[in-house]
């Protein structure tokens, strides 16, 4: 019915559908259907040695023909599929965990090529004797389709976080003193972040300017932790602030993917084919649940630099992701011959 399934956090839309199954080549086989999240660590075309670049992070199969009589109940868009397919028609439905990754890429550099690292979700449908055997079957003997997990930001958005910092150089008694807020806790994806600053210069140093950024912060969970940190947004403001005064100023920086084509690893949700998307959203946190795959977060850094060397940097976390879109999706069918 639909490629985008939504996480609310406390859980995951149901993926349903239907495969119309024509049993006449069949020979005894078995059609099975399964949901895979998989993390693609390589790029196919390099599998030269038997290695797999991919590892299954939550797999779950069904058997769909021959029914094995087991009753479930069928979701309305299954029947209006049943109705369309007739007979032939076998509904099947998974229920994710809530603790499964979003789809992510990684953008791939400009010489990359294959398909792109990242977290992804396939529904694929075979013909085989077993169930667990889908890697091995002909690829005559299988459909495959990308579905993808999001998640949308939160409708009530709370008002923006808040830091300070005094910091004292050498030569002074008295400290340089910065505070940092934002206007509220989500922005959506092309929005501009409203980042408001407040300074107090007791000492008799100069601020020369301000540096201002958001930076992308990406944890890989596989077999270890690894994190990436790339700013997607920097800008530099040109203010003076001399010693002993004060300064109250609102800036605002628009992080955009446009902006950061060239740069290699860094994190955007996951496309389907060759449609137009953005940077990564943030993981909504789910707690104490353990994740694996990739996971998303921001930050808006505000930089003072200070004449004779030195700088004064409060650091801020920030959530960027996309509204929940209004209206229904199309009905498809897929066929598995």
């Amino acid at each position: 019915g639909k490629r985008d399934f939504v996480d609310n956090v406390e859980s995951v839309e149901v993926v349903d559908g239907v495969l119309k199954v024509d049993p006449t080549d069949l020979n005894g086989r078995k059609v099975f259907v399964y949901l895979a999240c998989a993390f693609r660590y390589g790029s196919e075309d390099l599998d030269v040695i038997g290695l797999s670049f991919r590892r299954d992070i939550w797999i779950q199969r069904v058997q769909v023909y021959p029914p094995t009589g087991e009753s479930v109940a069928r979701t309305p868009m299954q029947e209006s599929l049943m109705k369309k397919i007739g007979e032939q028609g076998c509904p099947f439905s998974f229920k994710m965990p809530a603790n499964l990754p979003c789809s992510v890429s990684l953008q791939p550099g400009q010489n990359d090529s294959g398909k792109a690292c990242g977290v992804d979700f396939e529904v694929k449908g075979y013909i085989s004797d077993v169930a667990n055997s889908a890697d091995e079957i002909d690829k005559k003997d299988t459909c495959r389709l990308m579905i993808r997990k999001i998640q949308f930001a939160p409708a009530n958005n709370k008002p923006g976080p808040k830091a300070d910092i005094a910091k004292q150089f050498m030569m002074s008694d008295k400290p340089v003193n910065l505070e940092v807020s934002l206007e509220k806790e989500v922005y959506y994806h092309g929005d501009p972040i409203t980042v408001n600053v407040k300074i107090n210069n007791e000492t008799t140093k100069v601020v020369k300017k301000i540096l201002i950024s958001v930076e992308q912060v990406t944890i890989v969970v596989l077999y270890s932790s690894d994190n990436y940190t790339k700013a997607v947004c920097s800008e530099e403001f040109g203010e003076t602030i001399n010693g002993n005064s004060t300064f109250e100023k609102s800036y605002q920086i628009t992080p955009l993917l446009a902006n950061n084509k060239e740069k290699r690893g860094l994190s955007v949700d996951g496309r389907l084919k060759d449609e137009d998307t953005h940077l990564a959203s943030t993981t909504l946190s789910q707690g104490d649940k353990e994740m694996q795959g990739i996971l998303i977060s921001y930050k808006v850094k505000v930089n003072l630099m200070m004449s004779g060397g030195g700088d004064v940097t409060v650091e801020l976390p920030v959530t960027l992701m996309s509204p929940k879109p209004a209206g229904e999706c199309s009905l498809f069918a897929y066929n598995c011959h």
